[in-house]
């Protein structure tokens, strides 16, 4: 084809996608003639959604309700973090891995904190104030000596898991999520449109 027709061609083709654009939403002295708004994000912390802040937020006033300080409540966020990223789900390691325990049988995990049947109840281990207040208990009963003991050793000691620092990765996630709900936020986070808990 001759490079005459071929210019001609390309020409044609480019004036056609300007008057399809001109025709549909595109002037070319303003710009477009319609936007569309950017999507709003969601209202967080630590990337931690509104649902599961209400969960950290019940974790906090079992806490408080127990006259554990904020130091040990953000232990038990952490945890919860670390167990389940604070939802309340009704399965388990077994469930989604197989995991079972040391002697073998099928783990019992659900809730907040993951706990296993010798943590309660079904019904107590699915109800995110009671699972709490059965953590709490642990805790105070497991690591006495807890404000001279590294928060993720606390959690570990508490729960009696695999790994001594598997929650350290979430403390300072937690620090933030209890700041927030607690209406002081740290640098960076807003408490706009995210639940906060009533003054202890």
């Amino acid at each position: 084809m001759p490079i005459a027709i071929v210019c001609a061609v390309v020409l044609a083709g480019s004036i056609a996608v300007g008057t399809f654009l001109d025709a549909f939403g595109e002037d070319r002295d303003t710009g477009p003639l319609f936007t569309f708004p950017e999507p709003t994000p969601e209202p967080g912390v630590a990337g931690y959604g509104v649902d599961q802040l209400t969960n950290a937020c019940t974790i906090m006033v079992a806490g408080r309700d127990l006259g554990f300080d904020q130091r040990d409540q953000t232990i038990a966020v952490m945890t919860a973090m670390g167990e389940s990223s604070l939802r309340n789900i009704d399965y388990g390691d077994w469930e989604t891995s197989g995991v079972t325990n040391p002697d073998g049988s099928r783990t019992t995990s659900i809730g907040l904190f993951q706990q296993q049947d010798s943590w309660g109840s079904r019904e107590a281990r699915l109800d995110p104030y009671t699972a709490a207040t059965i953590f709490y208990g642990a805790m105070a009963a497991r690591v006495p000596d807890r404000a001279a003991v590294e928060p993720t050793l606390v959690a570990h000691h508490t729960q009696i898991n695999a790994n001594p620092f598997h929650y350290a990765r979430y403390w300072h996630a937690a620090e933030r999520v209890v700041a927030a709900l607690n209406a002081v936020p740290l640098d960076g986070d807003s408490i706009d449109g995210i639940p906060t808990c009533p003054p202890g």
